[in-house]
Order: structure tokens, then C-alpha cells, then sequence
């Protein structure tokens, strides 16, 4: 089989399995019915969703929602659609080649390309970890009045958490996310059935209308929402984590594994999907129609549904939420850390290590804002990073789309004419937007 990589256009052998220590560590079984070997294969998918409703997207949902009602709605199916060719393009490398995408850079681009490509990537892992350090503390603050400041410093205790995990079985981590996944469509679920939105005007925001487009306010939500939708570091922690199952690596069990890991995937997609949909629906029942227009961000969100709606859960529930959020974007954030830094300079730090780093990175500059500045620093500092991300997804996108349009590294499993083309296009929209958001952006604050 290796010789028959090497044939298909990759340069070189790899050095080691991606996420060597439980690489094929899942059993699938081989002559079960269609849901038995599902069940083996769900679980990835969950862990890609995280990166789909962590505190970063909150922001921009909440203020669509209030802003624009249920408008915008349509944004985030079109953004999800996109996200779902995306990773299932990714799952596709990573079953076909053996190897992640990092993996599949380092082959392919030369050594300066590369370590380009891995700085962009460090600095996109550490946007996302700071986002994830901001929400758990703004969680912590609003459930149990911990100031922001402690509840940055409380957040590094989380290595030690995620090191015991991974010790105990990937299973298990995909176990943890999944419920608290779960914890977040609840509370969600809930804040809907309180906020009472009508059905007819969910509808009709499904459908892209031409004021998305023609509104410059409602375009500037509505590039937030498609820019940082897609987590560069997913595609990256999609290739590696699916090769966790125990599939035959030949061509039939290949083909196998890229079906039931793509209704994984999907299904685990429209889960965020609806969380984020959720997000904007409650903001548009419970501030839009109440005339509430500038509510944007989490704090302010928090602090007006419990006299909106009646009842002090309200603001509990969301807070909850938002915690289960912070901490789920941690762990999925940790193996991207580790597969990234791994593919592309065949370096391995011991996980404390490299958790700890990563880590501290983010921990640092929340903590400088938090002091100096507060909580309207803390809100800008979660844009910020949401901006750097979006900067970074095209270096992601570009190198997935190249690789799994390309018959000589791919060969039967190339992605067929049809997918070529949507995928380029998705590309080309990916980088226009995110070009245009990074104008704005700049333009606001100069």
C-alpha cells in the first residue's frame, strides 16, 4: 500500500501515524450490519462541531439576531453547507493518504513554504485558544461572579484535566465533547421554548434575501458569520482523528470509512447547525421584537433575558451553555495543537508541554485586557480573534482543495468534476469574504 502512495504522487514515507499513540486504536467492526459500524465511526464528527459553536461565533450570531431578526438565518445554513463539503473533503485526505493535512503540506510544499504555512497555523490555533480562554471566563463571572481576571488564570488548570482524559482512551474525549454538546442543544432547546419565536418568520429567513447583500451593516454580520464559521484547525484535526478507527486500509475498506465518517460528520454538522441557529433565533425573539436592537455581545445578552423572558434560568442556562462551549473548544483545540506542530516539523513535545505553551499564549494577552480594560476588552479581544482566524482559513482551504483535486496523489478516490468545481468556488467565496472582513475591520479601526 505504501508503494502505491508513493505512486499517486506523495514525495516521501511518512516519519509516523498521525496522533501515533491512538492511531487505529477503535475498533470497527468488519461483519456487522450498516448501524453497528456507524456507532464505530461516530464520534470525529462531534469533535468538529465544537469548532462551529464556540464562544467566537456567539458574538456575531447574537448581534444578527438582534440586529436583523431572523434574517440572517440563511448566512448560517450557507455557511454550514460550506462547512460540510469542507470537512468532508478533509476526512477524505486523511483516509485515502494516510496522513493529516500537515502531514500532506510537509510532503508536498518546500521547507520555507511550509514553515509559513505552520506559523499562520500557530497563530490561528492560538485566536481560537483565546477565544475559548475568554468565553470559560466570561462563563465563570456570570455563573458564579468569579472576575474575568482569575477566571483567565483559572482556565490553565484545564491542561491538566485534558491530560488525564487522553490518558484514559480517545473514546472517552469523544464521549466528553459529545455530552457536552448535548449540554449545549439543551440549554438551548430551553432558552427557544421560553423565547417562543414564530415558525412562519424562521422560514422565510432561511432563504437568502437580497438585503443581506444590499444592507452594509447586515453584509458586515453576515461576513462575520460565513468568515469564521469554517476553523482553519479543523481541517487539519479532521484528516488526523479519523484515522483513529480500526478500518482495513485497503481501497474497499477506504470507501468505506469515507461513507459512514461523512454521515458522522453531517450529522454532527447539523447538530451545530441548529445551536447556532438557536443562538440567533433566541436573539431575534427575545431582543429584536422587544425593540432591543443593540445588543452585541455575550454580556449584554446575558444580562437582558432574564427580565425579558421572566425567569433567572434563562440567563443561567445561557451561561452554562457558554461554559460547556469554552471547555469543549479546549480539548478539540489541544490535538489540533499537537497535530499541527507534529505534521509539519515532525517535532513531538510531550502534551503537558505543548498544551501548557499553547496555552499560555492565549492566556497572556486575555489576561493584559482583562486587567487594563475589562469587559469591552475582552469582547473586542474575542472579535480579534475571530478576524485572525478568518485570515488564516484560506492557507488552510487552498492546500485541502489542491490535494483532493488531484488524481496523482488521491487516484480513484479524486474528488469527481462536480465537487472540483463547488469546492473551488466555496474557495474563491471563502477568501473574497474573508478579504472583505479584514477591509472593514481595518477601516473601522484606523
Amino acid at each position: 500500500m505504501t508503494s502505491n502512495l508513493f505512486k499517486r504522487g506523495w514525495k516521501k514515507e511518512r516519519s509516523s501515524n498521525s496522533l501515533p499513540e491512538v492511531f487505529a486504536s477503535i475498533h470497527v467492526p468488519q461483519n456487522a450490519g450498516f448501524w453497528r459500524k456507524l456507532m464505530a465511526f461516530v464520534g470525529p464528527g462531534l469533535m468538529i462541531a465544537v469548532g462551529y459553536m464556540d464562544p467566537g461565533n456567539w458574538a456575531t450570531d447574537i448581534a444578527g439576531g438582534a440586529q436583523f431578526g431572523y434574517t440572517l438565518l440563511s448566512v448560517i445554513l450557507i455557511s454550514n453547507i460550506f462547512a460540510m463539503i469542507l470537512q468532508h473533503l478533509s476526512l477524505k485526505l486523511g483516509v485515502v493518504a494516510e496522513r493529516d493535512l500537515a502531514q500532506a503540506c510537509r510532503d508536498h510544499f518546500p521547507p520555507v513554504t511550509n514553515f509559513i504555512l505552520w506559523i499562520f497555523c500557530e497563530i490561528a490555533i492560538a485566536a481560537c485558544d483565546l477565544a475559548e480562554v475568554i468565553g470559560s471566563a466570561i462563563a465563570l463571572n456570570l455563573l458564579f461572579g468569579i472576575p474575568l481576571t482569575w477566571g483567565v488564570v483559572i482556565t490553565v488548570i484545564d491542561v491538566f484535566v485534558i491530560l488525564f482524559l487522553q490518558a484514559k482512551g480517545f473514546r472517552i474525549l469523544e464521549s466528553i465533547v459529545g455530552g457536552l454538546i448535548f449540554v449545549i442543544l439543551g440549554c438551548f432547546g430551553y432558552e427557544i421554548i421560553l423565547s417562543k419565536p414564530e415558525l412562519f418568520p424562521i422560514l422565510e429567513g432561511l432563504v437568502p434575501q437580497k438585503e443581506v447583500v444590499t444592507n452594509p451593516s447586515m453584509l458586515y454580520i453576515a461576513i462575520g458569520i460565513l468568515g469564521a464559521t469554517v476553523m482553519p484547525h479543523n481541517l487539519y484535526l479532521h484528516s488526523s482523528i479519523v484515522q483513529t478507527r480500526n478500518y482495513p486500509r485497503t481501497d474497499p475498506g477506504k470507501k468505506e470509512a469515507i461513507k459512514f465518517a461523512t454521515i458522522d460528520s453531517t450529522m454532527s454538522l447539523f447538530l451545530a447547525f441548529f445551536i447556532n441557529a438557536a443562538i440567533l433565533i433566541v436573539a431575534a425573539s427575545t431582543f429584536h421584537t422587544t425593540g432591543n436592537h443593540d445588543i452585541a455581545d455575550i454580556h449584554d445578552a446575558y444580562k437582558m433575558l432574564a427580565p425579558i423572558l421572566g425567569t433567572t434560568f434563562a440567563s443561567i442556562f445561557f451561561a452554562i451553555a457558554l461554559l460547556a462551549s469554552g471547555q469543549n473548544s479546549t480539548l478539540t483545540g489541544t490535538l489540533a495543537g499537537q497535530i499541527v506542530m507534529e505534521g509539519f516539523l515532525n517535532i513531538r513535545l510531550k502534551p503537558w508541554l505543548r498544551r501548557l505553551i499553547t496555552r499560555l499564549i492565549a492566556v497572556i494577552p486575555a489576561l493584559i485586557v482583562t486587567i487594563l480594560y475589562g469587559e469591552k476588552g475582552t469582547t473586542e479581544l474575542l472579535v480579534l480573534s475571530q478576524v485572525i482566524l478568518s485570515m488564516q482559513l484560506s492557507f488552510a482551504v487552498v492546500p485541502l482543495i489542491m490535494f483532493t483535486n488531484s488524481k496523482s496523489k488521491m487516484g480513484k478516490f479524486v474528488n469527481r468534476p462536480w465537487l472540483k468545481i463547488l469546492s473551488v468556488i466555496i474557495a474563491a467565496i471563502i477568501i473574497v469574504l474573508n478579504v472583505v472582513l479584514l477591509y472593514q475591520e481595518f477601516s473601522k479601526h484606523s
